[in-house]
């Protein structure tokens, strides 16, 4: 039986459980998934989102299989039976004929190693505009054209319409670098490459090695969900094509297609660690599409971007302003200055948008007009309507602003620098007079200058801005640790679990939220509460290595995901490298 030499990979034997979890590779659009009611059986989706084929932004959930019924059959056709060991870079399966064995051949290619000696292959279903076998297997001709080719002997090369589509059998023979390939790409020239078997194993294997290998220590109890971790962001890597003009990193190829603005900075926090490019890349990516009002996108997918919605609430969508925060931890660690002076100017036009455009009536206070905008996409500070004026959002623009002096003092433009702090330290001034209730000792967030009295965390934000005065700090925090409201076993809830509108299942009416919390560690640091931040940091880890998989969001009494909380999620994977990295330092 194959077992790869790299630690790394033995390490993460079976935790890409295929029936949920799909195997796929840096830069795929491809997913290779186990079926879960039929036995011995494998499907090929696409991580891409065909609104020309299916219209919807999020009709590619439901879309079928592209290649569906597939299975390795023997030099007849006939289906056997597998028990299959998965690994980051291969999936291997064990057959009463022999051993078959998985990998990326490239980003566009998959490749089935043949077991040595027998002729044996793959059978599969697929429903093209036009099928064409060759004298090397054959190609389909749809919306995504496909070649399926071997470099072995030809034994059986059969292809039979099924009434809605195409029932396919392929069948080689040869020895250990006997291959059949996949090969799936949008352009009409189809690639026929077959590389040697053996050859194709031993790149899977040293690529996800060398992925591995560039990464930090951390201590003991964090490694094994942080390899994880890092296996999927590598995963979630999507290459550029159509609207992705550099690779960026999908929240989750299994559940979310594309890259979304808020998403793409969280996972810059993890590639700070080892890849400057891929880092300032994520925040580069959203100001690639950034419109001439100087408002960024919400999210942009192969086909392009999301700037308007109509439900619920017509209005331009965006989403929350952390990129100048996140790029100054970037160059912190990577000390990258040409990406400062790349992004400073379009971030001061995002700036200008949000105070220009999004305070409707002039008080200087920022709103969301989309509650999407938010990224806390069905909280309940949205039930009583919109705008609303959120304190997240203006807490978020102290910080962005405040990071923006700093940038300006770093590029030696200090005018800039000194108005900067001076308009984040005005704006925070301006949230105590406008939002905070000194009876609760919190903030409350507006619509129409009613305060939306819905117990989240949000309303202990303001503590991140490190400008409240230490009488706040500490009411605020009195909230944070009460075990009544945010402490609960598995903090913090994105909605107080004393708050009618608790609900530990429901997204952001309940559930944790690993970047949420991330935040939290920052702002408790900051304010010199070090010790309940390497709580909270110790905690937070402590719920995500609690599963096997890495989710959206966690419930806060029992730390099970909640059953419609996405799996392999960039964002709560970059936030748990990032913390197991600062505590292994003890820089929490």
């Amino acid at each position: 039986m194959y077992v790869p030499a790299s630690p790394y990979l033995l390490a993460l034997e079976n935790r890409i459980r295929l029936q949920k979890i799909p195997f796929s590779d840096r830069g795929s659009r491809l997913l290779i998934y186990q079926e879960r009611r039929v036995a011995d059986t494998l499907y090929l989706k696409l991580a891409e989102r065909l609104t020309a084929l299916t219209p919807g932004l999020s009709s590619y959930r439901a879309r079928p299989p592209f290649i569906s019924n597939l299975r390795l059959v023997d030099a007849e056709g006939r289906t056997v039976r597998f028990e299959v060991t998965t690994y980051p870079h291969a999936l291997v399966f064990q057959t009463p004929i022999g051993e078959f064995r998985l990998v990326f051949q490239d980003h566009q290619t998959v490749s089935f190693g043949l077991p040595n000696g027998i002729a044996s292959g793959i059978r599969f279903t697929v429903s093209p505009d036009l099928a064409r076998p060759d004298a090397y297997g054959g190609e389909f001709k749809t919306v995504r054209n496909c070649a399926y080719s071997t470099n072995g002997e030809l034994v059986l090369n059969q292809v039979e319409h099924n009434g809605s589509g195409y029932d396919v059998i392929l069948t080689a023979r040869g020895d250990a670098d006997t291959a059949i390939t996949l090969h799936i790409q949008p352009g009409m020239e189809l690639d026929r490459t077959v590389v040697p078997f053996r050859t194709a194993l031993a790149a899977a294997e040293s690529r996800w090695h060398r992925w591995f290998d560039a990464v930090p220590s951390v201590d003991e109890p964090y490694r094994s969900q942080y390899y994880y971790a890092w296996w999927v962001l590598g995963n979630n890597i999507l290459a550029p094509y159509g609207y992705f003009r550099r690779e960026s990193v999908a929240p989750s190829k299994a559940h979310y297609v594309g890259a979304w603005q808020w998403d793409n900075y969280f996972h810059a926090l993890a590639f700070r660690y080892t890849d400057p490019r891929l880092a300032s890349d994520q925040i580069q990516f959203m100001l690639d599409h950034q419109l001439p009002d100087g408002m960024i996108p919400d999210a942009v997918y192969d086909e392009g971007t999301i700037t308007q919605l109509e439900v619920p609430v017509a209005a331009a969508v965006t989403k929350p302003p952390i990129a100048a925060w996140v790029a100054m931890l970037v160059y912190a660690q990577t000390g990258d200055m040409a990406m400062l002076r790349e992004i400073y100017d379009p971030l001061v036009r995002w700036n200008s948008w949000w105070f220009g455009l999004n305070d409707d009536d002039a008080d200087g206070i920022v709103q969301y007009s989309h509650p999407f905008s938010s990224g806390l996409d069905d909280s309940p500070l949205w039930d009583y309507g919109m705008p609303v004026e959120a304190v997240d959002l203006n807490t978020y623009l102290c910080l962005q602003m405040e990071a923006l002096g700093k940038m300006a003092r770093l590029l030696g433009r200090n005018r800039e620098a000194e108005l900067w702090k001076h308009r984040s330290a005005a704006l925070a001034h301006r949230m105590i007079e406008h939002f905070y209730d000194a009876q609760r000792g919190l903030f409350w967030s507006h619509h129409h200058h009613q305060p939306i009295q819905v117990m989240t965390p949000f309303s202990l934000y303001p503590l991140w801005t490190g400008q409240m005065s230490p009488a706040i700090n500490e009411r605020l925090v009195a909230h944070l640790r009460d075990v009544g409201t945010f402490w609960t076993p598995h903090p913090l809830p994105t909605v107080a679990i004393s708050d009618p509108h608790f609900n530990p299942n429901q997204m952001w009416r309940g559930p944790v939220w690993i970047n949420i919390n991330y935040i939290f560690v920052e702002a408790l640091q900051r304010t010199g509460y070090r010790d309940l931040a390497q709580t909270l940091a110790e905690r937070t880890l402590r719920l995500v290595m609690g599963q096997s998989d890495i989710y959206e969001y966690y419930h806060p009494l029992t730390g099970e995901p909640p059953p419609k909380a996405a799996p392999m999620f960039g964002w709560s994977a970059s936030c748990y490298i990032d913390l197991a990295i600062r505590m292994s330092r003890g820089e929490i």
